[in-house]
């Protein structure tokens, strides 16, 4: 089998650079390959039934993360499998963002909501890490999902990061005061509508539960986690989100009603509004 020949049946779901991109990708990782390697004809040594099923389960629309069992964030490997969101590469913004905010700050504590694979506790605990004057912060992981839990645990104890991660309810979190530098959440905000427009290989294999909140109630997750933050937060603390851009205006004016300090609506590599940066209610 030719590359062209594994790489070209992908274009039924996938336009042709992401096709060839994923192709490649599962070579790799799989089988130690290059794009150099591949285009060299080193394809001819591999087991042609071996190659034969990876190829199904991409044609069959699983996404090439949970094929593998890995996925890259923040330049580290995480293990994934179906149930567990796969971490996207705009998340990373907010694992840079909660490491500069928290500069200067010796025993900073930071906790992440709806931790999934871990790869945001994992990251800010590996980066706050590297220096020896920073390895007291405290680093807590929150997840409803037992099989989430599992996995963060997991990537924490393989990637030797110092996390807690426990099972608390995002929408019933504890009630905690003055605890917290940041308060970072990724939540599930793709509203039931959205579904028309996402990627079949989304919709099909990653888990609802990560993913989508009521019509109804866009800011359903939000909203309760920052009612939480205002008692939460330690005085000048920050909360991080990131947000569908279809609500920056609502976030915005929710964190405001509630009392917060200033909201700023920050964008994306695509230069979508996806980050809300919250500061701690005034006064506090």
């Amino acid at each position: 089998m030719t590359f062209r020949e594994y790489w070209q049946p992908l274009t039924a779901l996938y336009d042709a650079g992401e096709a060839r991109s994923i192709a490649l990708l599962a070579l790799e990782r799989r089988f130690g390959l290059s794009q150099t390697d591949v285009l060299c004809g080193a394809m001819d040594s591999l087991d042609e039934q071996s190659l034969t099923l990876l190829r199904s389960r991409l044609l069959a629309g699983e996404p090439v993360q949970y094929v593998l069992g890995e996925a890259e964030f923040c330049g580290r490997i995480f293990h994934v499998e179906p149930g567990v969101l796969i971490p996207r590469k705009e998340t990373e913004w907010l694992c840079h963002k909660a490491v500069e905010l928290m500069d200067g700050i010796s025993d900073g504590s930071l906790l992440d909501i709806g931790t999934g694979s871990g790869c945001i506790a994992c990251t800010v605990a590996l980066e706050r890490g590297r220096q020896p004057e920073l390895l007291n912060t405290e680093v807590v992981a929150w997840d409803i999902s037992d099989q989430a839990i599992a996995m963060a645990r997991g990537n924490a104890a393989k990637l030797g990061a110092h996390i807690c991660v426990e099972k608390t309810d995002a929408l019933n979190p504890p009630v905690d005061t003055n605890r917290w530098d940041i308060i970072i959440s990724n939540p599930p905000y793709v509203c039931q509508s959205e579904r028309v427009a996402m990627h079949q290989n989304v919709l099909c294999h990653e888990p609802e539960l990560a993913l989508f909140v009521p019509d109804d109630d866009p800011l359903l997750f939000y909203r309760a986690i920052a009612r939480y933050a205002i008692h939460a937060l330690k005085p000048c603390g920050k909360v991080l989100f990131e947000i569908n851009p279809l609500f920056a205006d609502e976030i915005t004016k929710m964190a405001e009603c509630m009392g917060f300090g200033t909201v700023a609506i920050e964008n994306d590599i695509y230069g979508k509004k996806r980050y809300a940066v919250i500061s701690c209610p005034n006064g506090k």
